[in-house]
């Protein structure tokens, strides 16, 4: 969802590809695609101008996306609906829907431009801004609560497994050390007490050392990896026969969870030593894709906050009987 700066006009991530994918799966009559992360509704715009007869069906946790989404795509009202609420929901909002299957689905994970530009979003460190990292700004776990009420134990794990940290255990020790003194309530002094807790010779390589823990701090607040743990095989036990999946992800651990669930559902599942595959245990989907794909040079000069983009995609070529 990491696309050009601004709210108007921007190019979103592969889109060309993103189109040539889902293509052959819209091209019947009324066909159904779901945009599980509607964002700034650049994918949608562009699908919905290009399948004369499809609906979409667009869902986001961020007001702001359905707000500004639905101004976008007013041209195209009377073919689409737009949902407040977590990609975790998706089976139930097909099912208030009435849709029992769909065409295509389209996940365009991660964080929106406006979410990194916006200072009081509170999701960038190059931002002294309050500490709250909500997508959804209805909900009430903000970043602030994470760091100055978790446990040390519960910061090292959030830090270690969504932010990949290695220093987890001194950023995490001497965020307790400092909110003992006052609470940690800026991305500024976060950042700094960040900075302040890894190696000196480790910071002056690989951007800045906050980048880790702000990440693993939005995927908590926002439960980013749960989500898609549960949106995904919803999505695709929706796709009706053709249907195709693309998924759009931006760090290794979005990237590992889709290429598991993909992975899964692409498998012979009959037990080994057959001297031929049983029907029931024959894949229910193939992969489009060979391994995950990346931004074209061109698009990156044009954008270079797709540069951590990686794209997969399957169709689905059985139904259960």
């Amino acid at each position: 969802m990491q696309n050009d700066v601004g709210t108007g006009g921007h190019v979103p991530v592969m889109l060309e590809r993103v189109l040539e994918l889902l293509g052959p799966a819209l091209s019947g009559p009324a066909p159904v695609v779901v945009d599980a992360n509607l964002g700034l509704g650049g994918h949608s715009e562009a699908l919905l101008a290009a399948f004369p007869g499809l609906h979409l069906i667009g869902i986001d946790r961020d007001p702001f996306a359905i707000e500004h989404s639905a101004r976008r795509l007013s041209p195209y009202t009377d073919r689409t609906t737009l949902v407040h609420a977590s990609s975790a929901d998706l089976a139930d909002v097909l099912a208030r829907e009435g849709r029992t299957t769909v065409d295509g689905a389209l996940f365009d994970l991660g964080v929106s431009s406006p979410q990194l530009d916006e200072a009081g979003r509170g999701f960038a460190y190059a931002y002294d801004a309050p500490l709250d990292m909500r997508m959804d700004t209805q909900q009430e776990l903000t970043a602030e609560q994470v760091v100055n009420t978790y446990t040390a134990h519960e910061l090292i794990r959030i830090l270690r497994d969504y932010g990949e940290e290695r220093f987890a255990p001194r950023v995490a020790g001497l965020i307790i050390r400092e909110r003992a003194k006052e609470a940690i309530t800026s991305t500024k002094r976060l950042a700094d007490i960040v900075r302040d807790a890894i190696p000196a010779a480790t910071r002056r390589t690989g951007g800045n050392p906050a980048k880790r823990t702000f990440q693993a701090l939005r995927i908590e607040v926002n439960a980013e990896l749960s989500a898609l743990e549960a949106a995904l095989p919803a999505a695709l036990d929706a796709l009706a026969l053709g249907g195709r999946v693309v998924v759009l992800s931006y760090h290794s651990l979005e990237d590992r969870l889709t290429k598991q669930a993909l992975t899964a559902r692409t498998k012979d599942t009959s037990p080994p030593g057959l001297p031929v595959p049983l029907p029931a245990h024959q894949p229910r989907f193939r992969l489009l894709t060979r391994g995950a794909e990346l931004p074209s040079e061109e698009e990156l000069a044009r954008n270079p906050r797709a540069a951590s983009a990686r794209l997969r995609a399957a169709e689905r070529i059985r139904v259960d009987d």
